[in-house]
């Protein structure tokens, strides 16, 4: 008996599948993909953002107002960042402060809208008077763009990350900065944008390119030969070419109209 007991017990032990076989796949194997840091973010870029056919986003003010649901789901996304601690210097911080600043933008835009400008009821706008809680702290965000992305990050790519909800400004984007894609998706902003006039306009006078490269000369090397370089690095052939061959800056432009998606229907 006790031998018959044992043939069988062996008999089933063939049977099973091994551990970490093919059948079953350890924990490591199964799990591929990490969620993304700011997926909330996205779902609220992808339902209004809009893309118009000149290749500049627009965002659907107007839809977000309407929706006490997805407002009320902004309000969740930006009280995240509270207590969160956002001190190191690291792509992921910066995508978290890049989105905040684009987040409580929206927000604050979406509050007040109807407006044809950001800077409506201001005298030179609202980046020192809208504040929110993040890091532990009450910033505004004059503080996040000077004071956080410019002065601890100090690269060009702060300029194409925030959006200031008007059309000169670069593209709000249809996703959430993540830290994991932050360099390539930030390179494709940079070019998206100098690859569009309101970026880089060649005239038979010479370049009139967006005031940001102006005011912010300094990000970018700090003299308009250094300007041309950087816009070079990101300017496809057709427009590097004109670029060199006349790389005289006639001027600087920017436009504060609001970034609005109603305007879309109208065009």
């Amino acid at each position: 008996m006790r031998l018959a007991a044992l043939c069988y017990l062996a008999l089933v032990a063939c049977l099973l599948p091994a551990a970490g076989s093919a059948d079953t796949p350890p924990i490591a194997q199964m799990e591929t993909t990490v969620p993304a840091e700011h997926a909330d973010w996205t779902r609220i870029l992808k339902t209004y953002v809009k893309m118009g056919s000149d290749g500049i986003t627009r965002f659907d003010y107007a839809g977000l107002k309407a929706s006490k649901a997805d407002r009320a789901a902004l309000d969740a996304y930006i009280a995240r960042f509270a207590d969160m601690d956002l001190s190191a210097r690291t792509d992921a911080n910066f995508a978290a402060w890049a989105n905040l600043y684009n987040a409580v933008t929206v927000r604050h835009i979406a509050g007040r809208y109807p407006l044809k400008s950001i800077k409506d009821g201001y005298l030179t706008g609202p980046w020192k008077a809208v504040k929110v809680r993040a890091g532990g702290r009450t910033v505004s965000l004059d503080a996040i763009e000077h004071k956080i992305l410019r002065k601890t990050w100090g690269t060009p790519e702060v300029h194409y990350s925030i959006n200031c909800a008007s059309y000169s400004c670069p593209n709000l984007p249809a996703k959430a900065w993540e830290g994991a894609t932050l360099r390539k998706d930030l390179a494709s902003a940079a070019r998206a944008y100098i690859n569009q006039a309101r970026g880089v306009d060649v005239t038979p006078d010479g370049l009139v390119l967006s005031s940001i490269y102006d005011w912010f000369q300094a990000d970018f090397g700090g003299s308009q030969e250094a300007v041309i370089a950087h816009l070079l690095e990101h300017a496809e052939p057709g427009l590097a070419g004109k670029i060199r061959s006349n790389p005289h800056i006639a001027g600087y432009h920017y436009d504060w109209s609001l970034n609005d998606a109603a305007k879309l229907k109208k065009s």
